[in-house]
């Protein structure tokens, strides 16, 4: 690699996020890259016909880039090889939308240009998962989860944050930052009375490797509460709204209505 002040050439892994068009014949391509986290990059004449990177600047397509990386401004392509995508989550609209939504999520906890270290291989292997057919939502609660110390919020869900207590029956407290054992619940009236199941689940995956996962199940009921119980720790704790939630969101009670509609639907 040969660093000359703020530009640098280097060959890098990627996942592209999205991409738009710019100027009459080219693009601006956002990347999320191994090394210097979110770059955005401008290829020229990406628009084209017959243009020869076409396929590597897809969205949730994975390749290993080399070009110019700027520490300031767009960033630039000269080639690449590996290419390779996530056809799953290309195809199936609502895979697309977590997927999508995970990679807002990073970019918000990151921001541009910020490296992401061990969470580049995680986010690599939480899309991977969603693509082989792990289920999506499951793996998008793992990343909130874990995600959560990158926003300033680490919440306690080790044991009781009184007493530091590790085993028994808990609840969360927002205003305490994490569990609070029985004997303690009387210290946050706004506790959110969170069932058992759903306290078990919340520290477990907020422990799951990503690197490793191969299989997770869970019952729809204990899905909707682990998401309705993120959901109301990301508004009021993160502060963080992203479109792609809202999207994903939607797509959720639109599935949910198509269920309701459908006779013989176990639910």
């Amino acid at each position: 690699m040969v660093s000359l002040g703020t530009t640098r050439m280097a060959e890098f892994e990627g996942i592209v996020m999205f991409r738009r068009d710019y100027r009459e014949r080219d693009m601006l391509v956002k990347i999320l890259t191994d090394h210097y986290g979110f770059k955005m990059f401008f290829v020229r004449g990406a628009r084209k016909r017959g243009f020869k990177l076409g396929a590597a600047i897809l969205p949730f397509t994975t390749a290993s880039y080399t070009g110019t990386i700027n520490d300031d401004g767009l960033s630039f392509i000269d080639a690449v090889k590996d290419v390779a995508q996530y056809q799953q989550i290309c195809q199936d609209i609502l895979l697309n939308a977590y997927a999508t939504y995970i990679l807002g999520l990073v970019a918000a906890a990151f921001g541009d240009a910020r490296p992401l270290g061990i969470w580049y291989p995680r986010i690599v292997a939480a899309l991977a998962a969603i693509d082989h057919g792990l289920d999506a939502g499951i793996v998008t609660n793992i990343v909130e989860l874990q995600l959560l110390e990158n926003f300033g919020v680490k919440p306690n869900l080790k044991g009781c944050v009184i007493c530091g207590r590790q085993s028994g029956t808990f609840d969360f407290s927002e205003s305490y930052g994490g569990l609070l054992c029985q004997q303690h619940w009387s210290v946050d009236r706004n506790r959110m009375h969170l069932d058992q199941r759903t306290v078990y689940f919340m520290r477990f995956l907020a422990r799951v490797d990503l690197l490793r996962l191969r299989s997770i199940n869970l019952k729809e009921e204990t899905k909707v509460k682990l998401r309705d119980t993120l959901d109301q720790i990301y508004n009021n704790d993160v502060g963080v709204s992203l479109k792609p939630k809202h999207f994903l969101d939607e797509m959720l009670k639109q599935n949910q209505n198509i269920l309701k509609l459908r006779p013989g639907i176990d639910k």
